[in-house]
């Protein structure tokens, strides 16, 4: 029995989607001198509530811990293939609404301005909000405008008396990273111009579900969304989804278009009367869905570890390939040390030399792997598998193989 309430709607919490155990913070990686001192483990427990099957982390730490003390891990600019979204999506978004010159287009959570970007080489004026100072510095040496603040009502009303309202207001993967949702979304209302319109990437709970992406959860989402869900949430708003998109992105996102209620000109889409149908089909509108699970899961752990197992009888050797956040819940959950795996790598140089929290597994530069030429690479990123596959196609000359943990046990 827990003793929080429902972010969204306050009803009490009373039924377990999963519990990982204890876990660090995903994106707190330990340095040489840090590995030797005591490592603080929050639970990972995530309820789902019976009332608006809102799937949901209680908050165990500030989010001025996880985000705003001036070291976030997390550069948006890394992956080529998230650049080529964002700039298609910009593209989209002028085709369709004819964002021009006179427009403002604001993006909450703008990281290092990795989008915007895309909007001020077309001349639209752009404003990115971002709490985490060294990030927004990236972004401002740009020559991107950056303000940096965490995002909520009263941001919103600071913006509107410098006479700053939003024709595009936009947040990729911000809407799961907010303790205060219903404080986010009320910021969001105030914030766009009565003919503007809202756009939100986050990660679909059914694919999560379906896809076994139990590693997408820790501590810096504290949400997870269905459609149905996320629909009340902005409807208690006033405002009302009229379309949405299906993205392969994280491992399946949604696009969701919002405006005000009031606001009838753009007509809810089909895409919105489908993907309901498609949830409700799904059942996640009924609590067993959820209840289920955790076997599921605990599947996937025994896949793993059974071979790991296996590989270490062998006296073959394992490596991994990245250091994303979803890895470590992966790897904590799991139990998996550098007794089955020797080291991971990451293109980051900002991660590089660092360790991974809690299981202390060393992250070294790509190069790493064709001096030490490992039987196996495990690709915690999977969902840039083949981006990677490609990257790391030489492992293949000393017939080292790559293993994919999720949606199932996979050796390529």
């Amino acid at each position: 029995m827990s003793h929080h309430n429902c972010r969204f709607c306050q009803h009490p919490l009373q039924y377990t989607f999963i519990n990982l155990g204890g876990s660090p913070i995903s994106n707190d990686f330990l340095t040489v001198e840090q590995i030797d001192k005591s490592e603080k483990f929050y639970p990972l427990h995530t309820y789902v509530c019976d009332r608006c099957f809102l799937v949901q982390l209680p908050e165990v730490e500030s989010r001025e811990h996880i985000f705003g003390d001036g070291d976030y891990a997390y550069f948006s600019s890394y992956s080529e293939s998230w650049l080529k979204h964002c700039e298609r999506y910009t593209n989209l978004m002028v085709e369709r609404f004819g964002f021009d010159r006179s427009s403002q287009v604001i993006e909450i959570a703008s990281n290092d301005g990795y989008l915007l970007q895309y909007f001020q080489n077309q001349n639209i004026p752009v404003l990115g909000i971002e709490p985490a100072t060294n990030v927004a510095a990236v972004a401002e040496a740009k020559g991107i405008p950056t303000l940096t603040k965490f995002f909520g009502v009263q941001t919103a009303t600071e913006l509107i008396e410098l006479d700053k309202q939003a024709d595009l207001l936009l947040g990729n993967n911000v809407l799961a990273h907010v303790p205060d949702l219903n404080d986010f979304v009320a910021g969001m209302k105030l914030l766009l111009k009565p003919e503007g319109i809202i756009t939100i990437e986050f990660p679909h709970l059914l694919q999560l579900i379906n896809q076994n992406q139990f590693d997408t959860i820790y501590h810096e989402h504290f949400s997870y969304f269905s459609f149905l869900t996320v629909e009340r949430v902005f409807a208690a708003h006033s405002l009302t989804l009229f379309d949405v998109e299906e993205l392969p992105t994280h491992g399946g996102s949604l696009r969701i278009y919002g405006r005000h209620s009031e606001n009838i000109k753009l007509i809810v889409t089909d895409r919105v009367t489908e993907l309901k149908a498609k949830e409700i089909a799904a059942k996640l509108d009924i609590i067993d869905t959820y209840l289920n699970f955790t076997k599921q899961v605990e599947s996937i752990k025994f896949q793993l570890l059974r071979f790991l197992i296996q590989a270490k009888n062998e006296g073959k050797s394992v490596v991994g390939y990245g250091a994303p956040a979803k890895g470590n819940t992966l790897l904590n959950y799991c139990g998996v040390r550098t007794d089955f795996i020797d080291y991971t790598v990451d293109r980051s140089p900002h991660k590089q030399g660092l360790f991974l929290p809690g299981t202390h597994i060393p992250i070294h530069s790509p190069d790493r792997i064709s001096e030490t030429k490992p039987d196996y690479l495990l690709i915690l990123p999977w969902n840039l598998r083949s981006e990677i596959v490609e990257q790391m196609a030489h492992i293949r000359d000393w017939d080292g193989k790559f293993v994919v943990p999720i949606p199932q046990l996979e050796i390529l």
